[in-house]
């Protein structure tokens, strides 16, 4: 970075749980109101923002440049650009980093970024044989036509639609779920179910404590809270993440059945990461907007690295995303005061802590001369992650750097480190400090 580019302030919804049915908010509408709330406590109007960048993963088709729609709906004025990101998992934190770009281009100097995704909304399709069938019906104009059409009608299987949600999660060039995937990196590095259930119990466990400290939902450490409650249409108070469970033991998850290889898998809906829906936004700014506003920036992002990697074992995007960075800054993984690592699985976090511990995964994969070494546990997702409050595909990348942020200042932290897999073989990782 030839300059300082500043995270001003942030905020998201609570993570809402999907209970196998639409939720009661649309992605506009988590999107707008965390921006609603975010910019009320700015010194700034919405319409002095340079530009609204949003990352979805899957947008409704009625708001597919969500970044406009919520940039509208949020008040920031006809005039504010606003446009929208994907790149799976990492949307999120690509706003950010289309952000940065543009902040050191000069093309901007105030910019709202975020993420977002109400994954309980994603549509049931049908398939291709189905959909020339309707076209055939709407097609035939007398009655004997659509008679003899509906005679047509293919039973069966192909009136069950197809769950989009899973067709989404699944990797277009190998052909596995993401979750398959998962169970790759296990099988590579000896993952056994026991560790993952214990730490799928561990941030349960975490978010627990964070929620009963406060930590997440009122100010602290001169910080003003993470989330802002939201109400549905029907009145309805949303207050808090909603998928986290205090009976997640270890003994409890294990009685859980594999999901993604039911004859040898080890990798469970319990010790994976949960279908939500949610909404974060961050505020980046130059020096110059800085100045001008009078604004208190909470951190700085110092690097950003974007990465590729077999798609078939996609988890461990983080450790090829996030390595190149620490040797830039001449870091060891323990020099940094605090970690984020997105859990969309847990075998795919505890898959990245033992790449870095690996000598010949080190060589052969990163081109190191040895093994990175082993990071320290109690660094690593302080407060849990998305194995309890939910992974909406979207959202994540920005929650994990701002929440980041989060717990450097109120652990007195200096330097962390933000990382995700995302599906297709990328990681994605951001350096940040906290000022």
């Amino acid at each position: 970075m030839y300059k300082d580019i500043y995270i001003i302030d942030g905020l998201r919804t609570p993570f809402l749980k999907s209970r196998n049915r639409p939720g009661p908010f649309s992605a506009s509408d988590m999107a707008t109101a965390a921006g609603k709330a975010l910019l009320a406590r700015q010194p700034f109007a919405g319409s002095e923002l340079d530009e609204v960048i949003l990352g979805c993963a899957a947008p409704s088709v009625d708001e597919v440049n969500i970044g406009r729609v919520a940039a509208l709906r949020m008040g920031c004025g006809l005039a504010v650009p606003g446009w929208t990101v994907m790149r799976n998992c990492a949307s999120g934190m690509q706003s950010m980093d289309s952000a940065t770009a543009n902040l050191l281009s000069g093309r901007g100097h105030l910019i709202l970024a975020g993420g977002v995704d109400a994954l309980s909304r994603a549509p049931l399709l049908y398939d291709e044989r189905m959909v020339n069938w309707f076209s055939d019906f709407a097609a035939a104009r007398s009655l004997p036509q659509r008679l003899a059409t509906f005679a047509k009608l293919p039973f069966g299987s192909l009136l069950s639609p197809i769950i989009g949600i899973m067709r989404g999660l699944t990797d277009p060039v190998c052909g596995l779920l993401m979750g398959q995937t998962a169970e790759n990196v296990a099988c590579r590095f000896g993952i056994t179910r026991r560790q993952m259930d214990e730490y799928a119990a561990r941030s349960h466990q975490r978010v627990i404590r964070s929620q009963k400290n406060g930590w997440l939902n009122t100010a602290h450490d001169g910080l003003a809270a993470e989330i802002t409650p939201i109400y549905d249409a029907k009145g309805t108070l949303y207050q808090a993440d909603d998928g986290v469970r205090e009976d997640s033991t270890a003994d409890n998850l294990a009685k859980l059945r594999p999901f993604f290889d039911r004859k040898y898998g080890n990798v469970t809906a319990g010790n994976s990461s949960q279908i939500t829906d949610g909404a974060v936004w961050t505020i980046l700014a130059d020096g110059e907007a800085v100045q001008r506003h009078n604004l208190k920036p909470i951190g700085r992002i110092l690097d950003v690295q974007w990465a590729g990697l077999d798609p078939a074992e996609m988890g461990l995007g983080p450790v090829h995303a996030a390595t190149p960075i620490l040797k830039r800054h001449g870091l060891g993984l323990n020099d940094l005061d605090a970690w984020e690592i997105n859990e969309a699985f847990a075998a795919q976090v505890l898959g990245c802590v033992e790449a870095w511990k690996s000598e010949q995964y080190c060589r052969d994969r990163l081109g190191l001369d040895g093994a990175m070494g082993e990071i320290d546990m109690e660094k690593l997702n302080i407060d849990g992650g998305a194995i309890a409050l939910g992974h909406p595909v979207g959202a994540s990348g920005t929650r994990i750097v701002l929440h980041l942020l989060h717990v450097l200042k109120r652990t007195g932290g200096r330097r962390g480190m933000a990382a995700i897999c995302i599906g297709g073989g990328l990681g994605g990782a951001m350096l940040v400090e906290a000022l």
